[in-house]
């Protein structure tokens, strides 16, 4: 018996606060201090460069995201390979999702207990992370309609204490001077973090199958997203340089540091509401849109056909919803932030390169367009080189793990793939 589809219930306005919500979260939040101490005064520069870099991979991406508007993003895009490879892709960006969320967990966390001046019990922690994202998951069933609004409600709540925060700290502090570029080395390794910064901006291309007028949609809520996150993580970390907070070695909470030093507990305050709601968001625009790669996955038959069952009340895919924050729970409970970043940017960059290369072979493209993906392409590669092998290791087993699920599936249904279900 054949389940109902998702309907589209998502517009322009939730399109961009998927985009958004799915890159901005913690690491504006951790990386300062890490990016001040690495390579000083040139740490700001950073972001424009990383910037440049990702709008070479976003605009093919966006292309690629606007010519095949179905369910699941990914694990439509790399069908075009085969449905195997469609299977794969889809998988290692849903597992490299469900890592960003279990990293950016860690931060909220970090955030609450050092408001609360608790001790970071592994009991207490363990509860706060099964805790934020269970009840972060049952929003999401709820409904696509209700989970915007709340994360609407939390983008706002995110970034004005934020942004206010940094402009403040701008207008009454000198500049810090621009340092020069650092050594090749550390400027390799923390691009790689900043690079974290701006994953997620194609959260929205997840729901495509859900957006009204998916093929203009997307693709401008993917690139104003970009310019929104460069502009955003270059006034904070300007911000924190110009102040110089004391933030001892190791602090996971270094922007607190940023909001006493100018306000006392009234700016730590406002720097803990931003941090909460922009986690929030984050963890909550993740869990929106993420389950809709298994629910696609199960609608071509390549994952059992409980993935693909929608609620009868609130229209969410609600399987796959509670499956997510399982292993999102899983990873939290055994991996820390930054493992689980670099694994998340790692798989994210593979899954750009082949949708571009999917988009590039989907039909015939003019010589700028074959230059641009190839480009796109080619940058992925070289970011990727700077990953682990342990970091490589890991999401080859994932891939592993996925090709085991997607053999099983395949026994009991064997469905033809299909670009997509469109209404």
């Amino acid at each position: 018996m054949s389940t109902p589809d998702l309907p589209r219930k998502v517009g322009q306005g939730g399109a961009l606060l998927l985009s958004f919500n799915g890159a901005v979260g913690a690491a504006v939040f951790a990386l300062p201090a890490t990016l001040a101490a690495s390579v000083g005064g040139f740490a700001p520069w950073l972001f424009p460069l990383a910037g440049l870099v990702m709008l070479v991979i976003a605009l093919p991406f966006a292309r690629a995201a606007a010519s095949m508007p179905g369910h699941g993003g990914p694990a439509l895009y790399g069908a075009a390979f085969g449905r195997l490879a469609g299977f794969e892709l889809g998988w290692i960006y849903y597992v490299a999702r469900t890592a960003a969320l279990a990293a950016n967990v860690h931060v909220l966390v970090d955030y609450l207990l050092r408001w609360a001046g608790a001790e970071p019990s592994p009991v207490v922690r363990s509860a706060l992370i099964v805790a934020i994202i269970g009840l972060l998951a049952l929003a999401n069933i709820a409904g696509m309609s209700r989970a915007l609004r709340l994360l609407g409600g939390l983008t706002v709540l995110k970034t004005l204490p934020l942004v206010a925060i940094a402009l403040l700290a701008l207008l009454s502090l000198p500049l810090a001077p621009v340092g020069p570029p650092p050594p090749l080395e550390p400027l390799q390794a923390s691009l790689l973090l900043v690079f974290y910064a701006f994953v997620g901006f194609e959260n929205a291309a997840v729901t495509a199958g859900e957006t009204r007028g998916a093929e203009r949609v997307i693709p401008r809520a993917l690139l104003l997203t970009l310019l929104s996150i460069v502009l955003l993580y270059f006034v904070v970390q300007l911000a924190f340089l110009a102040a110089a907070p004391d933030v001892a070695e190791g602090d996971k909470a270094p922007l607190l540091a940023l909001g006493a030093a100018l306000f006392g507990p009234p700016g730590a305050f406002l720097i803990l509401l931003a941090a909460v709601t922009s986690l929030l968001g984050n963890l909550h625009g993740n869990l929106a849109a993420t389950p809709r790669v298994t629910y696609a996955l199960a609608k071509r038959g390549d994952l059992p056909a409980l993935f693909g069952t929608v609620h009868p009340r609130f229209e969410s895919p609600h399987a796959s919803i509670l499956f997510m924050a399982l292993f999102a729970s899983a990873l939290a409970l055994t991996g820390g932030f930054t493992w689980l970043a670099v694994m998340s940017v790692l798989a994210r960059l593979f899954v750009y390169a082949v949708t571009i290369a999917a988009w590039l072979r989907g039909g015939e493209r003019g010589g700028g367009e074959q230059v641009l993906g190839l480009s796109a392409i080619l940058l992925c590669a070289v970011v990727t080189s700077q990953a682990s092998l342990d970091s490589w290791l890991t999401l080859g087993l994932l891939a592993l793990a996925g090709a085991v699920l997607f053999l099983v599936a395949g026994r009991a249904a064997q469905h033809p793939v299909e670009g997509g279900e469109q209404r």
